[in-house]
């Protein structure tokens, strides 16, 4: 979709006048213009208003003076033939009134007779390389690890959308210890049909009864210990058993990943960097900024713990796995930006990471960046199924699945593959209420909320879109195709209403790419239920189909952009939308 730029129209229009001989306007950036381009709060005020505090040094008057000239100066030709109606000085800002009419015309123009590969360009030639996700193998995929999926799958759809080359990754927990531990109890009690039957579950039960078990017999620990050892070393049999169990939970992650629309570009887990982790502690000590501390090796930072490189038995640490896989990452994709969508609690882990990359003189740092987000909460009694104290991600998938499916039973009974419509509504319900709150936030999960038809859903805007299909079906069964090209649009006539959703369709360019510099997916979000809103408030009052042609056809055009917008919006978020509900 072209971005009709009403700012940068008003910007050129007043540059020119400005400009045009004027030597009382010589000290003016008239390009300021569009940077100091603002909506006022009180619409009465003007459509937009120019604040001209920045230009009274320079034209050695007070701001409402500036105003004043201003006024006088463009009051006439930037009123002549434009969208512009207007001007008026009050106090310090110069307000512009539009002619809506007009501006309605040509931003529906724009927003039904073209596609969005101008926000192509923005990412051109350009690299992202995301980590998010990032299960703990052997483990169940909790509802924990909801936010990193959906806030990290967001944010490749919104570079993608911008032309970015985007690498997704899931650095899947794969190493450690409680391999040698999860050995440990599949050895001792382990059973083999149980762990074909439900991988996931019943290695995550063999986990909790080592723990259990080892209060009592305490030499577990050691035999965890040395199954590790034996794994690090290479040993046959222990490798095999980590190779099953890795396997295993990829098949049960990667069913899940399905139903939410995630796909990665790699599965390199922690276990990926084994074999670089000697280069990149000897890098460290090479750099000269690494110092023994009670026989391990640590990085001395200003205004944070040190970073522990390496411990006194040797064995290498989280950190020295993501200073290995940051410049393995840069080295092979060669990114211009690198995000790293882990929660909140590990934000002093990250800024350690940056530091010790910082001091290795890895310029590239300054592209690197922790996307941190709150946590998930349930109230109280709000689900029947805990594991461990986890909450199966796939649980709350299959109860949100069956919830949204008895609503459009009961709403729409005749409704073709509702199963179908059901998954996408469930599943959809579970991923907008994360994203429609700022990442920072906590959330809290509340079933009568999530699902609400006439809330702030995905319910709710994936039925305005299924309401705007249906709209859109009616017309043309009623008048033929909708043609958008060369459809006259000077003679149309949109509206007050029609102007408002014109102007915030016009305004999704802006909002995505507020959403890619602010790495916050809740920007669209938000602006999807304003647009969901301004189009139901349109169509509450003005009859689509029927009456005048003409007004059919502009209003119908209306929907169109809106139903464009809307779909582009909530597939950025991750949501599938449907024709009907």
């Amino acid at each position: 979709m072209a971005n009709v730029d009403i700012k940068l129209d008003l910007a050129d229009r007043c540059a020119a006048l400005l400009g045009a001989g004027r030597p009382e306007f010589q000290a003016v950036d008239a390009r300021a213009f569009y940077d100091l381009v603002e909506v006022p709060h009180n619409k009465s005020l003007g459509d937009f208003a120019i604040p001209c505090f920045r230009f009274a040094k320079s034209m050695k008057k007070p701001p409402a003076a500036v105003a004043l000239d201003f006024e006088r100066a463009l009051s006439g030709g930037l009123c002549e033939g434009g969208i512009i109606s207007g001007v008026k000085a009050t106090g310090p800002y110069l307000n512009l009134f539009l002619n809506r009419e007009e501006a309605a015309r040509k931003l529906i123009a724009s927003a039904v007779s073209a596609s969005f590969d101008r926000l192509q360009s923005h990412g051109k030639g350009k690299t992202v390389v995301i980590d998010f996700s990032s299960p703990n193998i052997a483990k169940p995929f909790g509802i924990g690890h909801l936010r990193s999926t959906v806030i990290g799958n967001a944010l490749r759809k919104i570079f993608t959308f911008l032309g970015y080359r985007v690498i997704g990754i899931n650095h899947l927990g794969d190493w450690g210890t409680q391999f040698g531990k999860l050995i440990t109890a599949y050895k001792r009690w382990g059973d083999e049909a149980e762990l074909a039957r439900d991988p996931i579950r019943y290695l995550f039960r063999l986990y909790v009864r080592f723990h259990k078990e080892v209060v009592q017999s305490p030499e577990l620990e050691e035999e965890g210990r040395s199954w590790f050892s034996r794994l690090e070393g290479g040993d046959a049999e222990a490798v095999e058993l980590w190779k099953r169990f890795r396997e295993l939970s990829l098949g049960e992650f990667r069913k899940i990943y399905a139903r939410l629309g995630v796909e990665f570009d790699h599965y390199t887990g922690e276990s990926f960097y084994g074999d670089q982790l000697e280069k990149t502690v000897r890098a460290v000590v090479e750099k000269g900024i690494a110092e023994e501390s009670e026989g391990a090796l640590i990085v001395p930072l200003d205004g944070m713990p040190p970073a522990l490189i390496k411990k006194s038995d040797d064995a290498t640490l989280y950190l020295t796995r993501d200073v290995a896989a940051a410049i393995y990452r840069h080295d092979t994709f060669q990114f211009d930006l690198a995000l790293y969508v882990v929660g909140t609690p590990q934000a002093l882990h990250f800024r350690q990471l940056f530091a010790v990359l910082k001091k290795m003189e890895c310029g590239w740092v300054e592209q690197c960046h922790h996307v941190p987000f709150g946590q998930i909460g349930f109230e109280e009694g709000a689900m029947s199924t805990r594991r461990g104290n986890v909450i199966f991600l796939e649980e709350v998938l299959d109860r949100a699945c069956e919830l949204a499916r008895r609503i459009v039973e009961d709403k729409n009974p005749d409704l073709a593959d509702k199963g179908k419509v059901a998954e996408a509504v469930g599943v959809g319900a579970i991923i907008f209420n994360d994203l429609k709150n700022s990442r920072i936030k906590d959330i809290t999960f509340d079933w009568d909320e999530v699902l609400n038809f006439n809330g702030e859903t995905g319910p709710y805007l994936q039925y305005t879109f299924a309401r705007i299909s249906s709209l859109i079906g009616k017309y043309t069964a009623a008048y033929g195709e909708l043609e958008t090209q060369g459809a006259g649009f000077e003679r149309l006539p949109f509206g007050e209403e029609g102007y408002e959703v014109a102007l915030l369709v016009n305004g999704f360019e802006d909002v995505v790419l507020r959403a890619s510099s602010e790495f916050e997916p809740s920007v669209i979000s938000k602006y999807l239920l304003e647009l969901a809103s301004a189009f139901n408030t349109f169509y509450s009052k003005h009859r689509v189909l029927g009456g005048d042609r003409a007004l059919s056809f502009s209003r119908a055009l209306v929907v169109l952009a809106v139903k464009q917008v809307l779909g582009a919006g909530l597939g950025l978020l991750g949501i599938r939308t449907v024709e009907e509900m």
